[in-house]
């Protein structure tokens, strides 16, 4: 019996269904494929990852790691258990792409120091570092299209930090428990405000202590207000930036360090008040009574004898001011007498000897702290 016309309408809307959801089907399939291929393109010839997961708005990486270029201190620049980006739907129809969230869990993050005091971290999205390992030059401008980032998280991870401004090889510092946050990411411009905060945790032979950060920095052009601070940090962690480059000869036997620092950067000057305290400082005496033999450049004897009456604890108040551009960066030498002489008398040390020495002391303390900012 013929068809009803009825019918022959529903046959014929089931069979236009059924043409649309193949064709959605094979379409998303396109959809899927193109974006693993901007992932892994993203990534760069010297980028890895196990799985990739495209979902609707989101895509989520397991397992990524990003290998070291030559001459790197470390075996790789980044790696991740897990990486989840949520990005706007319609910026795929434009040349920038917008990431809304972005989320990374248990990574691993190496930053490097170079003796010229410049700060380096994942050179393998650099366009330069991408053709040199072989990435296609089209492929490798694509991957460095403008992207536009409103949220980062990272929780549970560790920043290997290599400095070969200070010693060679490198001097080795690891924070552990890092979390943190990053908000406004312009790329690849940076001309932008980006909001950062970060907390963390440095362990020493006897003491874990914990660092934060957080403030703004227009990456391009190094304007910044920035908050620091160091907690129960274990004075040998930082012994190549406080003690060695302020003269210091004697051997300590155990200390704890706080730091507060408050920097603005405008036009490569900056202006950075702080408070520097050391706890439960402890000397060995000299044994031969060496005038050689100093601590912050006073005599290591006189040291000792200053820190029994202060009960181990010297704090001082000092500020940094300077242009981010001169590479013979130092401290306004009347600030140094100044907080030098405030440093003696505090101790009991004579004030003159005193005086020097502990100018020479906030200049290293000072020149580290500098090493510790971007440039």
């Amino acid at each position: 019996m013929p068809a009803s016309t009825g019918q022959r309408v529903a046959l014929l809307a089931g069979v236009i269904v059924a043409v649309v959801v193949l064709a959605s089907l094979g379409g998303w399939r396109l959809v899927v494929a193109e974006m693993k291929q901007r992932v892994l393109e993203m990534l760069g010839p010297l980028g890895m990852v196990e799985q990739i997961d495209i979902g609707f708005s989101n895509v989520t990486l397991t397992h990524v790691r990003m290998r070291a270029p030559r001459d790197w201190p470390a075996g790789d620049t980044f790696r991740a258990e897990r990486v989840a980006l949520e990005f706007d739907l319609r910026s795929l129809l434009a040349k920038q792409v917008h990431f809304r969230n972005v989320t990374v869990d248990s990574y691993y993050l190496s930053v490097v120091r170079s003796v010229d005091g410049r700060m380096h971290l994942l050179p393998n999205l650099n366009q330069a570092t991408r053709e040199a390992e072989g990435q296609a030059p089209a492929a490798a401008k694509r991957a460095n299209d403008k992207k536009f980032i409103d949220h980062v998280t990272l929780t549970r991870g560790t920043i290997e930090f290599f400095d070969q401004s200070v010693q060679k090889p490198a001097y080795r510092l690891l924070i552990t428990d890092v979390g943190a946050t990053v908000d406004h990411l312009n790329l690849p411009e940076l001309t932008d405000a980006t909001t950062l905060n970060m907390t963390g945790s440095i362990k020493g032979p006897s003491h874990t202590g914990t660092v934060s950060f957080g403030g703004w920095i227009k990456i391009a052009s190094s304007d910044s207000q920035t908050h620091t601070t160091l907690r129960n940090v274990d004075i040998s962690k930082l012994d190549p930036y406080l003690l060695k480059q302020a003269g210091t000869k004697a051997a300590v036997k155990s200390g704890t360090i706080d730091l507060s620092l408050d920097a603005t950067v405008r036009n490569y000057r900056i202006r950075a008040p702080g408070t520097f305290t050391l706890h439960h400082l402890q000397l060995k005496e000299s044994e031969d009574g060496n005038p050689l033999d100093t601590f912050l450049s006073i005599p290591t004897n006189a040291a000792v004898a200053a820190l029994k009456d202060h009960h181990g604890e010297i704090k001082l108040k000092f500020q940094l001011d300077g242009d981010l551009r001169d590479p013979k960066f130092s401290l306004n030498e009347s600030l140094s007498e100044k907080l030098g002489a405030g440093f003696a008398k505090a101790l009991g040390v004579g004030a003159q000897r005193g005086a020097k020495g502990a100018g020479e002391t906030i200049k290293g303390i000072g020149g580290a702290l500098l090493n510790l900012l971007p440039k």
